[in-house]
């Protein structure tokens, strides 16, 4: 399969290394604002550079992987879509659900394969989870706890095209929250302060949140954000059901653990979502490859997309209104 990628930035080059390094793949070109962006991964991957225009419009690219900024995935899509190209694109596909809505119309009716890059659907650690739920091994699931906190917060410039905490950090754990649950939040409830970085808050975000969904059923989600964890990339979740408890914890340097008079010690966390995450985004390109050849179902899909904004956009409701937000 022949790739182009638009958008070299930091994902960018994690999805070309992946590609070029996958068996029966390739990239054939990228295409980024910043030629000298461009020009370093197209060296790296083997590829040329290119326009948008070039890659969409040329009968050799059978995919196109979408990394580009926020603003751009609507509109890049439905031209991906209207090529004839299957698409990859990194989430969230817009800050607007009806821009969300009005892309899929267009991709469902040209007919093309959307896959959004909610990678952590495919850590082993929680795919391992969830499979462990469904077999029954918990029983009936109830409630649903996950824990997401960063090394460190972005720097401001990003905190102003990125939608904010809620649609672009815990955008993630929403997805995350629908995955484990098999069931739609019906309502949720968020509380949420700037405590990192005051300047964050002068911005008119946040970056310390809680939130709590629960759905029709009566099972509950309840997710914990922060843009600060000084001891590395916490990343961890807990399902509880009626006949036990099933967890995944965090990914350390090593399993090393020493004991001695003053305790129990061990490495720490990894540092980050590169390193933490990277045999999920391997995974997460080896599905779609795999569906785009087979014609199998595509899941995380542009459905799954649209349904973590909507959870997002209540969750942002909830906090400006101190409300509990029903989910339309």
């Amino acid at each position: 399969m022949k790739f182009g990628i638009i958008g070299a930035g930091r994902i960018g080059k994690i999805h070309g290394g992946n590609i070029a390094a996958r068996r029966h793949c390739n990239v054939v070109y990228v295409a980024d604002a910043d030629p000298a962006a461009a020009a370093a991964l197209a060296e790296t991957t083997g590829a040329m550079v290119a326009s948008v225009e070039d890659i969409l419009g040329s009968k050799e690219v059978d995919a196109v992987a979408i990394c580009s900024p926020t603003d751009t995935h609507a509109d890049l899509i439905e031209r991906s879509a209207r090529a004839g190209k299957a698409i990859f694109c990194e989430k969230p596909i817009d800050l607007d659900v009806n821009r969300i809505r009005a892309a899929l119309d267009v991709v469902k009716q040209a007919g093309a394969t959307l896959m959004i890059g909610f990678n952590r659907r495919f850590d082993p650690n929680f795919a391992s989870l969830r499979r462990r739920i469904a077999e029954g091994a918990i029983g009936t699931l109830e409630i649903v706890s996950i824990v997401s906190r960063d090394p460190s917060p972005p720097p401001l410039s990003y905190i102003a095209r990125s939608g904010g905490l809620f649609r672009d950090m815990m955008i993630h754990d929403f997805d995350m929250a629908r995955f484990i649950l098999s069931e739609e939040p019906a309502a949720v409830s968020a509380m949420g302060s700037a405590l990192v970085d005051r300047a964050i808050g002068e911005a008119g975000d946040i970056d310390t949140a809680v939130v709590i969904m629960e759905t029709k059923s009566g099972k509950v989600a309840q997710i914990s954000n922060s843009r600060r964890a000084t001891y590395g990339y916490d990343q961890r979740v807990e399902a509880h059901g009626d006949k036990g408890m099933v967890s995944a914890a965090n990914v350390r340097e090593t399993t090393v653990e020493l004991a001695g008079p003053h305790g129990f010690t061990s490495d720490k966390v990894l540092n980050f979502f590169l390193e933490r995450y990277d045999s999920a985004y391997r995974s997460e390109l080896d599905a779609f490859v795999d569906a785009v050849k087979t014609g199998a179902k595509l899941r995380p899909d542009g459905e799954d997309g649209l349904r973590a904004n909507i959870l997002a956009d209540a969750a942002y409701q909830s906090w400006k209104t101190g409300q509990r937000v029903a989910v339309g």
